[in-house]
């Protein structure tokens, strides 16, 4: 019953629509924070709030007791409030810039989280709370059905409009390209200058040492990174980072 509504939610959300998300109850209780009653000893929204700064790293999963605050705010009003922070400063930003127009402006989009939502996953595996299944989410993954964030969507079109090309950099890995532009391409995401996966060579290696290195390669080769938008802080970490960095809201996990 939970996922069925939340799919519902997030066809009204990949729509890019507003219509009623601020009357909307997640069905678990929340725990605190501002959907409820405070635990004792552990209030949700700091842990949060921790998790988004930085100041709690190296977790492997949402504390049980916060499963419910964590759902209520990603399906709530807050996260698409909080995604539209970041995504509304990106369009203050590059509308200042004088741009060359030269080809050479990119903007470097992760996709988990950032391009694509795989809410319906998590919201079927309590939100965080369940330890990280590789073979569950990569089946996820391969249905090539996770829908837009419909901010980052919003700004990839504004890219577009002025001349900037997009870069997607990912974690996922190699095998899993053609599933990945297909589901890109579906959601909105219609053209771009380059889809970097991870190929077997990282093995081993961090996500800020995978996604530094290509960065490092788009300007060797010419490219202007004007932008950085992710969901972890490992996506905006290492050097070059871009000359403007955005951080979306993720609770669910956490990349090193």
């Amino acid at each position: 019953m939970l996922l069925l509504f939340f799919l519902a939610t997030i066809v009204v959300a990949s729509q890019g629509s507003d219509l009623g998300l601020s009357h909307q109850i997640h069905l678990l209780t929340p725990k605190s924070g501002s959907g409820g009653d405070y635990v004792p000893g552990l209030s949700c929204l700091s842990w949060r709030l921790g998790v988004e700064t930085r100041n709690i790293i190296g977790w492997t999963t949402v504390p049980k007791e916060c499963e419910g605050y964590v759902g209520h705010y990603m399906i709530g009003h807050q996260y698409r409030e909080d995604s539209k922070v970041a995504t509304n400063e990106a369009i203050v930003y590059v509308k200042s810039l004088k741009l060359t127009g030269d080809g050479k402006d990119v903007w470097v989009f992760d996709i988990d989280e950032t391009s694509l939502s795989n809410l319906p996953y998590y919201a079927a595996h309590g939100f965080g709370v369940e330890p990280y299944n590789s073979t569950l989410f990569n089946q996820w993954v391969n249905k090539g059905k996770a829908p837009a964030l419909p901010e980052s969507l919003k700004l990839y079109k504004k890219l577009l409009s002025l001349g900037i090309k997009v870069v997607f950099l990912t974690g996922r890995p190699e095998d899993q390209r053609n599933v990945t532009a297909t589901n890109l391409k579906d959601a909105g995401y219609h053209t771009w200058e380059k889809l970097i996966l991870k190929a077997s060579s990282y093995t081993g290696k961090t996500a800020v040492e995978y996604k530094s290195t290509e960065r490092k390669k788009l300007e060797k080769n010419g490219y202007r990174i004007i932008g950085n938008i992710g969901d972890q802080w490992s996506d905006l970490l290492g050097t070059p980072t871009g000359n403007r960095t955005l951080k979306l809201p993720d609770p669910m996990y956490y990349i090193s």
